[in-house]
C-alpha cells in the first residue's frame, strides 16, 4: 500500500512554523510560514504534518493577555507557562499530544519514516532543548514537548526531536534530521 509517487518520509511541526498568525502578540518573525524551513523539507522531498498550537487551543490567541506585547518575551512567556499548567489547560495539552501519537502511530503502521518532531525553542510549549521560565531563556523542554516526550516514551516510541532557534540557518539546524 501507498507505493505511488510520495517519499513516506515525515516531520511533525510546531504549528508556528507554518502559521506565524498563531504565536503570541509581539513574537513573530515572518509575516506568514518560515520559508526558509518549509523549502528546505520541500528540497527533501519530506512531508510536514503541523502540530497543533497548544498555547492558542488551551488559551486562545491573545494568550488570556490582550497586553502580552508589552513585556519582555520571556516574561510572557513565563506567564504562558504557569497559565498552562491549570488543570484545564494540563488537560488539553494532553489530549492535543495524544493526537499527535495517534498520527505518528499511523503512519508507522503503513511503513513511513518519521524523520523528526521540530519545536520552537524558547516557547514555553514547544521548546525542544530550551523553554521560558523564572522570566528567563532556559535549558529544557516546553510543557506539550515534555507531555509529547512522556505520551511517546510510554508507547515505546522513539521519534527524534529537535528546537530551532532564532539564530543560525535553519538547514545547519535541521542537519540531524535530513
Amino acid at each position: 500500500m501507498f507505493c505511488d509517487g510520495r517519499s513516506k518520509k515525515i516531520v511533525f511541526i510546531a504549528h508556528c512554523f507554518l502559521n506565524q498568525n498563531s504565536i503570541s502578540d509581539g513574537t513573530a518573525v515572518c509575516p506568514a510560514v518560515c520559508r526558509e524551513l518549509v523549502e528546505c523539507l520541500m528540497n527533501a522531498d519530506i512531508g510536514m504534518v503541523q502540530m497543533p498550537c497548544p498555547e492558542l487551543c488551551c488559551l486562545g490567541l491573545d494568550r488570556g493577555n490582550a497586553e502580552g506585547a508589552g513585556s519582555p518575551v520571556v516574561v510572557e512567556n513565563t506567564r504562558i507557562r504557569g497559565a498552562l499548567k491549570q488543570e484545564k489547560a494540563s488537560q488539553t495539552l494532553t489530549l492535543l499530544a495524544e493526537g499527535v501519537v495517534r498520527q505518528i502511530l499511523e503512519y508507522r503502521r503503513f511503513g513511513f519514516e518519521i524523520l523528526g518532531i521540530i519545536g520552537a525553542n524558547r516557547s514555553p510549549s514547544c521548546g525542544v532543548d530550551t523553554t521560558s521560565d523564572h522570566n528567563e531563556e532556559v535549558e529544557g523542554m516546553g510543557l506539550f514537548m515534555e507531555e509529547l516526550s512522556r505520551l511517546l516514551s510510554e508507547n515505546r516510541i522513539s521519534v527524534p526531536m529537535i528546537g530551532l532557534t532564532g539564530s543560525g540557518p535553519i538547514a545547519e539546524q535541521l542537519r540531524r534530521l535530513i
